[in-house]
């Protein structure tokens, strides 16, 4: 029983050195490409550029600012200024206190995620943005308008998370979100997952159609696997739904202009569940269809996602 219990400490150190070289690498890799400002003693990174009307820039699960600087903020930021945030425990955004922690499993809401980077966008001098969410995103920007409707310009929503699904998130998202699973599975995973796993994962995300050449190596992926922020997907995806459930009986009072794109091969987020229901729920929603696009409509179709920007500020009279 000794030597079992020495090897079992030895393995769980040798497990998180591992990580922690990885981390390292990482991080030495994919520095911060904007600056970091302090809320209340959170970190949170934030990336400007171009001039114009604000307009927020929110990503996705598994992402960070690097999923907007690809290719996207070039088209925008000659009439715009863009603002894009990490959100909490991904990139280079800490988590909010008490949500960290090896055994912890508490998430940041997308409320507590909105109202975190509303603080951060007041340090930066945002006022009446566009806000622009993509997947979870849309759930944090659907957040940020319901806790500031008089100070929120209009609402652009792509592939986004809206409303209460059926069915589980598969066993990573459910045993990783837990306080175990953190403890003892993320370690494993940031440690040994092979880039073969983590290209095929980018792949199933943009289907039908192929990733960007060179996608997973710009956004860094290697940063969401990190433990921290690995554990941060996990429990903030796995506990999304009871919020979603509340947040769906509130839509009804958000009068702003909000563009809703959706694309009808999205199988990630469908759009049967999230962006028709939407549409119907909030009065000045308009749902633009796209069709054979899949979950990242704003690298598979970015004209279309220019376009409702630029309808959505026209809308809300801010150009």
């Amino acid at each position: 029983m000794v030597w079992f219990a020495v090897f079992l400490l030895a393995f769980v150190l040798a497990l998180h050195g591992c990580a922690r070289s990885r981390e390292t690498t990482a991080n030495a890799t994919y520095p911060p490409q904007g600056r970091v400002v302090d809320v209340d003693g959170t970190p949170v990174h934030v990336l400007i550029a171009g001039t114009g009307p604000d307009l927020v820039l929110l990503h996705g699960a598994s992402g960070n600012v690097r999923d907007w600087t690809m290719d996207f903020v070039d088209r925008v930021s000659d009439r715009y200024r863009v603002i894009m945030f990490d959100r909490p425990g991904l990139g280079w955004t800490g988590r909010l206190a008490g949500k960290s922690g090896a055994w912890n499993a508490r998430a940041e809401s997308p409320a507590e995620q909105a109202a975190l980077l509303q603080k951060a966008a007041a340090i930066v001098g945002i006022e009446q943005p566009v806000v622009v969410g993509h997947s979870f995103g849309g759930a944090v920007a659907l957040a940020w308008a319901l806790g500031q409707p008089e100070e929120t310009g209009a609402l652009v929503l792509l592939g986004a998370v809206s409303n209460p699904w059926p069915g589980s998130l598969g066993w990573p998202y459910t045993l990783g979100g837990t306080a175990l699973g953190g403890a003892l599975l993320v370690p494993a995973i940031s440690a040994f997952v092979p880039k073969s796993y983590v290209n095929a994962s980018v792949e199933a995300i943009f289907a039908p159609q192929k990733a960007p050449q060179g996608y997973a190596e710009m956004i860094g992926a290697d940063l969401v696997l990190r433990r921290e922020s690995l554990r941060a997907n996990c429990q903030q995806v796995n506990s999304l739904r009871p919020h979603i459930v509340k947040m769906s009986k509130r839509y009804e009072t958000l009068n702003l202009p909000v563009e809703i794109l959706h694309g009808d091969a999205d199988t990630i987020v469908p759009l049967t569940v999230h962006a028709k229901p939407l549409a119907e729920q909030i009065t000045n929603a308009q749902l633009t269809t796209l069709r054979g696009i899949g979950h990242m409509p704003h690298h598979s179709a970015p004209d279309a996602v220019e376009d409702a920007i630029d309808r959505a500020t026209q809308r809300a009279g801010l150009r």
